[in-house]
């Protein structure tokens, strides 16, 4: 594993042995999909970077959806979203709160 890696796990986990929770991995995604960007900045023509780019900022919403749905609580005082520069949106209200007029 390399180093930044390694030092992004270590930042995000939640426990000592933690490589797979939402956290880490949406930390991994961001650092990824902030590199493709960078990479397609300066290479515009490469169309198969940019699909897996599309594919991995779709991952990373599922991955923060998923948070909410599972854990509101730790979804919304997840403070590294800002950190991460992440666009999140508000949380999926229920029809019956929207028709309750």
């Amino acid at each position: 594993m390399s180093a930044p890696k390694a030092a992004l796990i270590e930042q995000f986990r939640t426990h000592v042995k933690d490589t797979g929770s939402p956290e880490v991995q949406i930390a991994l995604l961001s650092e990824r999909i902030n590199y493709l960007t960078s990479h397609l900045k300066s290479h515009v023509k490469d169309h198969a970077s940019r699909r897996g780019l599309i594919m991995m900022v779709n991952k990373r919403r599922r991955l923060l959806d998923y948070l909410n749905r599972r854990d509101p609580d730790r979804y919304r005082g997840w403070p590294r979203c800002g950190q991460r520069k992440l666009k999140g949106r508000l949380p999926r209200e229920r029809a019956s709160k929207c028709s309750a007029r």
